[in-house]
């Protein structure tokens, strides 16, 4: 009977045994299962943190053929970009040296105009009959003169003139000329104001015969628009003598217009001298000597 309670007893303790058993499993089962999430975790944010970490625009991380296709392309447009030399920096610079050029040109004029106006003295006083070879032929004697322009109306006393020496020593001198006899007038020589308007080089007389073309030119000027070259032909030939060639020159601009004529003789262009102030058409014209010849036209080639 004893053993019979004690086998009894036994299988009760198994039994005990074996309904304890799957709790203490499930609950092995949960621990290792939350041991494994956290750790899995852990490996989620380690891995999250060293992707923070990387730059996406690395070259590993960019296919080949695209990084390729953008390199060129970057390489065409700096390439476009210099050739065409738009940066800023090289714009500026340009634009320095041609405003640092254009003001160097600028004052270059200015002291050239400048040492110009120091080599010309005004003279003031000049009687009617003095022309400009005889006033040159004056100042001659206090130096090289370049250049002599008379101004005015050349019936009047009041003409004035420029005499341009060859250096400032010359204009020095020249200054004490002052109150020297030239025809009835004594004349007045002052310091110049302004420097002598150069003519055109092209147009000066370029050979022995073109310069003796200009002493038998004249230049005539305000003469009125409604006046045909016949008539300036006519004026000057009833009053001086046969003229050679005429070039009567004018625009839509001017109200006036200008002419240049060569006679056959310079006696006949001493005389057209003296036609300065008579009245051609409606207006008074103003004759000088001219400076440059009237060459001849050149025949135009034949249009095809």
């Amino acid at each position: 009977m004893a053993a019979v309670a004690q086998n009894v007893v036994n299988s009760d303790d198994q039994f005990t045994k074996n309904c304890n058993s799957p709790t203490q499993n499930s609950e092995t089962d949960t621990n290792k299962s939350s041991d494994s999430k956290s750790e899995f975790q852990k490996n989620i944010s380690e891995l999250a943190d060293i992707l923070s970490k990387l730059n996406p625009w690395a070259k590993e991380f960019i296919p080949s053929s695209f990084r390729l296709k953008n390199d060129q392309s970057v390489q065409n447009n700096f390439s476009k970009v210099s050739s065409n030399d738009n940066f800023p920096n090289n714009r500026r610079r340009r634009n320095n040296f041609n405003q640092g050029r254009r003001r160097m040109n600028g004052r270059s004029f200015r002291a050239q105009r400048e040492e110009s106006i120091r080599r010309t003295v005004y003279v003031s006083d000049i009687d009617q009959h003095v022309t400009e070879e005889r006033l040159a032929a004056l100042f001659s004697s206090c130096g090289q003169v370049v250049d002599c322009r008379i101004c005015g109306d050349p019936h009047s006393v009041l003409r004035f003139a420029f005499v341009e020496f060859a250096d400032e020593h010359g204009a020095r001198t020249a200054l004490s000329l002052g109150g020297t006899m030239l025809g009835y007038y004594p004349v007045r020589v002052l310091p110049s104001k302004t420097a002598i308007l150069p003519v055109n080089p092209t147009f000066l007389p370029r050979s022995e015969d073109e310069r003796e073309m200009c002493a038998r030119t004249v230049y005539c000027t305000n003469i009125d628009k409604k006046v045909s070259q016949l008539d300036v032909k006519n004026f000057f030939e009833s009053s001086c003598g046969e003229v050679s060639r005429l070039r009567l020159l004018g625009d839509n601009v001017h109200s006036t217009r200008i002419a240049f004529v060569e006679f056959d003789i310079a006696e006949s262009a001493i005389m057209a001298l003296n036609c300065s102030g008579m009245i051609l058409g409606t207006q008074p014209i103003r004759v000088s000597p001219s400076k440059t010849p009237v060459r001849p036209r050149l025949p135009r080639p034949a249009s095809n």
